[in-house]
């Protein structure tokens, strides 16, 4: 789908409010306030578009109440647009280019954008756990030291930078989060609340993985300081695409990923990862090979804005933003 059709699919306002309500009230509208089903549409003179009062509570509300969205004053074929380009493009898209394509400001366009990265977060409670084979791997995020005359900075798993753990389906769902260190009692918690004991691990040899490993069905490692990167179908070759993926969108689109908005930026590339099938495609030698393919555009946004009820974001006063819980 491209962006003329897109278009003739929501020609206005009424058509986009329309397409939010049918995802978000799929099992009929109801009160965000007090889950009332009964509520009434108010269609005065002074009334917005949209809006709807609750027989119980007498509390007014639109479709992107305790959304991200909420009290939002753009238009919704703008928050459509960007939640367009958002799942379509391959590594993210920044704030600048945001801004200019919607006509907004880059504050307005950067906060838009980690609204939408809170609707790509993975719901806890209907997570499912990673299973078949997973592979596991550690990423490194953050740029070039400034050069300091005399001064060494430590490369590898001595560097300071932030580090991210990652842990992929085989053609599958990813999951990936930041950590203070490499140690296996940051890493252990967290490959036990995502990956189920019957599952085969793949990792490299980094020994932190042999005692976590141990309940889990099989562990198989490859060496990559021998340059062994697979053999046969041992590999973690996926957790490193994962990890290559994550760093072109940080080198080429948004240049700097801060410590504290680093996990808004995983859900974002998580969303997309997780959003692809498998497709078997025959290559030039005949071989058949597993290819994952995105899923269609709508079905993509279908996902996102399905996800958006209860998550909720504001700004601080100093310019920044800050999630709230469910309520």
């Amino acid at each position: 789908m491209n962006t003329d059709q897109l278009r003739a699919q929501f020609p206005d306002e009424n058509e986009c409010r329309n397409f939010f309500e049918s995802v978000i009230w799929r099992g009929g509208r109801h009160c965000p306030h007090c889950s009332c089903p009964k509520s009434y549409h108010l269609s005065g003179k002074t009334s917005r578009a949209g809006l709807y009062e609750c027989d119980q509570c007498k509390r007014q509300f639109t479709v992107t109440t305790k959304t991200p969205m909420h009290s939002t004053k753009l238009l919704l074929w703008k928050w459509l647009q960007l939640m367009y380009y958002m799942v379509n493009s391959s590594k993210g898209v920044s704030s600048v280019y945001m801004g200019k394509w919607l006509g907004v400001s880059q504050k307005t366009a950067w906060k838009m954008g980690h609204a939408i990265r809170e609707m790509m977060k993975p719901g806890t409670a209907t997570q499912p756990l990673l299973s078949g084979i997973v592979e596991l791997d550690e990423k490194y995020i953050g740029g070039k030291p400034r050069y300091e005359k005399g001064v060494t900075h430590k490369r590898g798993k001595g560097t300071d930078k932030q580090c991210v753990f990652v842990a992929v389906e085989r053609h599958g769902m990813v999951r990936a989060a930041p950590i203070e260190s490499d140690k296996a009692s940051e890493i252990a918690p967290l490959v036990e609340s995502m990956v189920q004991k019957e599952t085969q691990l793949m990792t490299d040899q980094n020994p932190v993985y042999d005692h976590i490993a141990e309940p889990y069905a099989g562990h198989f490692s490859v060496n990559h300081s021998q340059k062994e990167y697979a053999r046969g179908k041992v590999h973690n070759n996926t957790a490193e695409s994962f990890n290559a993926i994550l760093e072109r969108a940080k080198q080429g689109v948004f240049h700097y990923m801060s410590e504290y908005h680093l996990h808004r930026y995983l859900h974002e590339i998580g969303f997309r990862w997780d959003h692809r099938i498998p497709e078997e495609k025959v290559t030039k030698k005949g071989k058949t090979k597993t290819v994952m393919m995105p899923m269609p555009v709508m079905d993509m946004l279908q996902s996102l804005i399905s996800r958006a009820f209860g998550r909720q974001l504001r700004r601080t006063e100093n310019g920044g933003i800050i999630g709230l819980s469910p309520a």
